[in-house]
């Protein structure tokens, strides 16, 4: 997307969306999914939601990639005990997706495998379907972490909250 085009998405989309197709009741399914598959691993999803960027920062040349780095550092997804934290972020007045891994993660998944997650996802939202896009995002999230990080006995603490965040 070019910068103009990027500079006028976010002057003009997103900000009045985010409420309507992220209610109360998915969230809270979004929570209760994340929550679920967080007892199957050693692993913590956390999903933010952004309605759009700062127009000065897209001139500046911030993009979705650089600010769901910027979450992932703000929301502290590094910091877990197995380094096994994932960001899945998604910015509406773009229509972007991305997911950002911590360095245990990203030394056993492709990163082929995190863009079929987004494309399946970006395909879902254009559909209109948030619902099922974001659980279908979370549950393939959750699927590559329990094969990557499955769980052990022990209870494994919540590190990271559940619900989703608006930036």
């Amino acid at each position: 997307m070019a910068r103009m085009q990027r500079l006028l998405a976010n002057l003009f989309e997103g900000w009045f969306q985010l409420r309507r197709r992220f209610p109360a009741a998915l969230l809270d399914e979004i929570t209760a999914a994340i929550a679920a598959g967080e007892h199957t691993h050693q692993g913590e999803v956390c999903v933010a939601i952004e309605s759009r960027l700062d127009p000065f920062a897209v001139l500046g040349g911030l993009d979705a990639a650089a600010r769901a780095h910027q979450a992932f550092s703000q929301l502290r997804v590094w910091d877990t005990e197995h380094n096994s934290g994932v960001l899945l972020y998604v910015l509406l007045a773009e229509h972007r997706i991305e997911i950002v891994a911590d360095r245990g993660i990203v030394a056993r998944v492709a990163p082929g495998e995190w863009e079929a997650i987004c494309s399946r996802m970006r395909d879902s939202y254009a559909r209109k379907q948030w619902r099922e896009g974001s659980l279908a995002g979370i549950a393939a999230t959750h699927a590559l972490l329990l094969k990557h990080f499955p769980g052990n006995d022990k209870a494994d603490p919540d590190e990271l909250p559940d619900r989703p965040v608006f930036l």
